[in-house]
């Protein structure tokens, strides 16, 4: 194995208080989910991080089709739900991958192999459910 890297934040005061980072790049207010307060809550922070590394997976699942994406034209939206049921609170997520200038096989395809490849889809994987989306449309993942 080899540590490509490790990075730190922390909480105060919990979904009411402040995130920070060591290095000052994370520095924000935090306010709980639906609270209209002035702060971003942990269901945002894990949808960008989500977003943005299923966004670097979906790259590399390109790379290795050899297909051509430009940057600009891959944009992942992740809708992260907290939810409440008998036994607790739990997450689940959507992730719709809108792919401009590839058809729309070649993006479920990309979508599907990124599931594999990213870091958080690994992370979650039998843990919440995570829905997959290209262009809006449903993506089919086979175990």
């Amino acid at each position: 194995m080899t540590l490509l890297a490790s990075e730190t934040a922390s909480a105060t005061a919990g979904r009411a208080g402040k995130a920070a980072s060591p290095d000052g790049k994370i520095n924000l207010d935090l306010s709980p989910p639906g609270s209209n307060g002035p702060g971003t809550n942990p269901e945002q922070l894990f949808g960008a991080g989500y977003s943005a590394c299923f966004g670097g997976a979906i790259g590399a699942a390109a790379g290795l089709a050899k297909i051509v994406l430009k940057p600009g034209n891959v944009k992942v939206t992740a809708t992260v739900n907290l939810n409440q049921d008998e036994s607790g609170y739990f997450l689940d997520v959507t992730l719709n991958a809108e792919l401009q200038g590839i058809p729309q096989t070649q993006a479920e395809a990309l979508v599907a192999k990124a599931h594999t490849i990213c870091p958080y889809s690994k992370a979650t994987c039998g843990n919440i459910e995570v829905k997959l989306q290209a262009n809006g449309q449903a993506v089919q993942v086979t175990a």
